[in-house]
């Protein structure tokens, strides 16, 4: 791992303004086209790859092909790979918060505990302040904030949770939830949003509904002339809805590119005040998907345009 000293850390916040289809190609199921997913647990994420093409792509717009900065921050083009590599460097976008239907509230962002447990290591990885409050227990009480019905229940979708009674347990919820809320967006209304309808569930819980609550979409293609589907035009295709929260973690070294200095933290604030606020992420962008607000946490030092 390097050291503090040589390079710099930020986490990006990504929440999902329209349907997402961080796609993982085809499929032998019932799915046609299903969404990335890690192996071992079956959360949905965004390749890294994919992640840093998008931020590359975004800076491109405001820079240009052949700016030197955007040549240093993110390395050369294929054809001149050779020359040198890239001072950035982005992580898988990890799930962080999934919406779920409930009773109440409409409905609710729900995380677990193993969801926070790498948050919080994550943030030890970037060199940044932890999360408030104690660490959250391997196997605790569902916790629902406003999402909480009558009888000390919790309805997500058809599923029933027996909430704690418990205001230390809530209070608890709430700072992470706040937490996580005020690095996530910059909308008050959005902010108090999800501090209020955050809950935590197990993990099993949260892994069930992160698999089997995605939005299955059939699409097909039709003949201009008969109006009726094209042979072989019918595919269903997996999204991830609207309002899902994900992260990944973003490092900066010097770079590297001859005739071009920048320090770590001029590295990170390039793309920082280069990046629009909503970013285009997966496929289907003529059909409106994939658009994320997006967030640096911590922010850059110089405001946007700054260079």
């Amino acid at each position: 791992m390097m050291s503090k000293s040589t390079r710099s850390a930020s986490l990006l916040f990504l929440h999902a303004q329209t349907s997402m289809h961080p796609g993982s190609g085809t499929a032998l199921g019932v799915v046609d086209l299903p969404i990335q997913r890690e192996r071992h647990t079956q959360w949905p994420l965004v390749p890294a790859s994919s992640l840093k093409g998008v931020l590359r792509d975004a800076c491109r717009r405001r820079r240009g092909d052949k700016d030197e900065g955007l040549l240093a921050v993110f390395g050369p083009e294929t054809a001149e790979a050779d020359k040198h590599a890239g001072a950035l460097a982005v992580t898988d976008a990890r799930l962080l918060a999934f919406p779920v239907r409930s009773l109440k509230g409409v409905f609710a962002w729900v995380t677990c505990p193993a969801v926070l447990e790498r948050l919080a290591r994550d943030l030890a990885l970037a060199g940044l302040e932890g999360m408030p409050g104690q660490p959250v227990q391997a196997d605790p009480p569902v916790l629902a904030g406003s999402c909480l019905v009558e009888g000390g229940k919790m309805i997500l979708e058809d599923e029933a949770y027996d909430v704690a009674q418990d205001t230390k347990l809530e209070a608890m919820r709430a700072n992470l939830a706040g937490f996580i809320a005020r690095q996530a967006t910059t909308d008050e209304a959005t902010i108090q949003s999800i501090t209020a309808r955050m809950a935590i569930l197990h993990n099993d819980d949260f892994t069930h509904f992160v698999r089997h609550a995605t939005e299955i979409t059939a699409r097909i293609g039709l003949d201009y002339e008969t109006k009726t589907v094209k042979n072989g035009a019918l595919f269903y295709q997996e999204f991830l809805p609207p309002e899902t929260l994900f992260y990944t973690v973003v490092l900066a070294e010097e770079a590297r590119r001859k005739g071009q200095k920048m320090t770590p933290s001029e590295v990170l604030e390039f793309v920082q005040n280069n990046l629009p606020p909503v970013l285009q992420i997966g496929g289907d962008e003529t059909t409106g998907k994939g658009y994320c607000f997006a967030n640096f946490w911590p922010a850059a030092t110089h405001p946007a345009g700054g260079h």
